[in-house]
């Protein structure tokens, strides 16, 4: 935010020019990030607010393009569609396989998350989503693939 003092005729003013976001700037957020059905599942009340370089990929794509164009002290809530968050949610990624191939030392659990390798040697981590005597099943979607997502988005800073 600047300020300048300024005289039109007779009359003095001060003009308050608030920053607004764009590309290559540092801004500072605070945010509530919901599903469609209203869950909350992440947010920044209770904890500093969010640090973001516009431009540099820090965050989805859908949330930096609500930020931008933003003035400080602005607040705004936005629907980000699924193409614009983590993408869609891709079923040749969820693999069902026997029990019993399961390694002995590993007790699925519905939401457990496993880290596995790649034939490449990628690390990546995968969610446990069903266990039965028969088989567990794994997805190695991002767990906020394929959804639309709301966020409460407040403007606290911006640096060029």
């Amino acid at each position: 935010m600047t300020t300048t003092n300024k005289q039109s005729g007779k009359n003095r003013y001060m003009e308050i020019v608030l920053k607004q976001a764009k590309h290559g700037d540092k801004v500072t957020v605070h945010f509530t990030g919901r599903l469609i059905n209203g869950k909350i599942f992440d947010s920044s009340a209770g904890r500093a607010p969010l640090s973001v370089d516009l431009g540099s990929g820090q965050v989805i794509v859908g949330f930096e393009e609500a930020i931008i164009g933003m003035s400080e002290g602005e607040s705004k809530t936005v629907t980000i569609p699924y193409d614009k968050a983590y993408g869609p949610h891709y079923e040749g990624q969820v693999v069902n396989f026997p029990s019993n191939r399961v390694p002995l030392n590993i007790e699925p659990e519905v939401g457990t998350q496993i880290k596995l390798q790649s034939k490449d040697g990628q690390p990546y981590v995968v969610r446990v989503t069903e266990v039965s005597k028969e088989h567990v099943t794994i997805d190695a979607n991002l767990p906020l693939a394929g959804q639309d997502l709301v966020f409460d988005i407040k403007l606290i800073s911006v640096k060029a």
